[in-house]
């Protein structure tokens, strides 16, 4: 059984940083891209950033040069840097493995960025 826990949500202002972590328990089946989602109220979850297996980053436009994502093999854990959050930027942040053809889903943490 495959579990991932996210942590490193909370308040900023506008213009902070914060990075977001999750590390995956579990056999993890191999060459599955590893990703960040986010949810506000109201709308559907979206893809922000993922990483494949090998390395390739991809990320939604309104991050792009914002938010870097990183993945560690190894240690299985997958990491979200994100500088000059804007208050559109909040939502609740899902760690995820297999996009949605696996659609392994951590229980998310909530990022808030309001003055």
């Amino acid at each position: 059984q495959v579990q991932l826990v996210e942590s490193g949500g909370g308040l900023v202002q506008p213009g902070g940083s914060l990075r977001l972590s999750c590390i995956i328990n579990g056999s993890i089946p191999s060459g599955h891209t590893w990703a960040w989602y986010r949810q506000s109220p109201g709308t559907e979850r979206d893809l922000v950033a993922a990483v494949t297996s090998y390395g390739t980053r991809t990320y939604k436009n309104s991050v792009k040069g914002r938010f870097t994502a990183s993945r560690d093999n190894a240690k299985s854990t997958l990491a979200l840097q994100m500088n000059n959050l804007q208050p559109e930027d909040t939502a609740v942040y899902y760690c995820n493995v297999g996009l949605s053809s696996l659609g392994l889903f951590g229980q998310g943490t909530q990022v808030t960025v309001s003055s």
